[in-house]
């Protein structure tokens, strides 16, 4: 197989340590191009992986067959639809916007194109973690889940604290995709969300699936020592499971994933962490911002 051309769009942690080191390893793929929006940082990492930095960012997909992005969601959904439109393959980072308005130009972008889209949902590409959620598919009746994600990332030497979108919207748009790419296919579609806050950027998030499921997820980014740690349950009405943790790292899972956007299929390609599972996921995190910017009295009813 001749390699794939793959361009990194974003110099940060993540777009190092990741997207660029998975990319450089990975034996079908060629990482030619580098683009941020500094262009010194872009050619510091191009310098690494023996890429070319690019200044001008449509130059670079002039001149690949694939890009992945490592860039805040809303300049990533902005110039995902760039990359789709010059006939670029997307291995996109979650979440993929802000919006489903946003989603929606991605998802139109890449159906008009027919170029093949992958959003980076870690558990879902870690090898173990995948094939326990194959395993959940497989048996009914599951009726309820329960995802726990308590981390705290604002410390020093933290690289993702740096993050001013995670600042900004917290750990409802960072840690909400990796819960809900677990729940929806385990659980099945979401019809309705509430929602509240608790200390710091804690939520709590209750869902309503059409199959008649419920599900919680409850999500900090500035948690304090004693209650960090993540927990995934499902439960059924005679058995319960626990995700696993993880046996690959973060560039494993990531190798895997690019090795599923270069696979072949025939007639129109699809996935089920394409572009329109990640457009899902926004609209239940849109749904749930909104519900949070209620006024208080409109998001609860008092006791006693």
């Amino acid at each position: 197989m001749t390699p794939v051309r793959f361009a990194v769009v974003g110099t940060g942690y993540w777009a190092r340590e990741t997207h660029a080191a998975a990319l450089a390893a990975h034996p079908n793929a060629d990482l030619v191009g580098v683009w941020g929006r500094s262009f010194a940082r872009a050619a510091e990492l191009a310098e690494a992986v023996g890429a070319r930095p690019y200044e001008h960012v449509d130059d670079m997909f002039a001149d690949v067959d694939a890009v992945a992005f490592a860039v805040p969601p809303d300049v990533q959904a902005e110039l995902a639809v760039r990359a789709a439109s010059q006939g670029c393959h997307l291995l996109m980072d979650k979440p993929v916007s802000f919006s489903t308005e946003d989603a929606d130009r991605v998802v139109e972008a890449v159906d008009r194109a027919a170029v093949r889209s992958l959003v980076f949902f870690t558990s879902r590409f870690a090898a173990n973690q995948a094939d326990w959620l194959t395993g959940v598919q497989q048996l009914p009746g599951w009726n309820s889940g329960f995802v726990r994600m308590y981390a705290s990332i604002f410390e020093p030497g933290n690289p993702f604290g740096e993050s001013q979108w995670r600042r900004t919207r917290g750990a409802l748009w960072d840690l909400g995709p990796h819960a809900l790419s677990i729940l929806l296919p385990a659980l099945g579609p979401v019809s309705r969300v509430i929602a509240d806050r608790g200390l710091g950027d804690a939520v709590t998030v209750v869902l309503h699936h059409e199959s008649g499921a419920a599900s919680t997820m409850s999500l900090s980014l500035t948690a304090p020592p004693g209650s960090r740690g993540n927990s995934w349950q499902l439960f059924g009405e005679d058995r319960q499971t626990f995700m696993p943790e993880a046996t690959t790292t973060p560039v494993e899972a990531m190798g895997a994933c690019i090795s599923e956007l270069l696979t072949e299929q025939p007639g129109r390609w699809h996935h089920p962490c394409d572009v329109h599972f990640g457009r899902e996921v926004v609209s239940i995190l849109q749904a749930a911002d909104v519900f949070l910017h209620r006024p208080p009295e409109a998001r609860r009813q008092p006791v006693g």
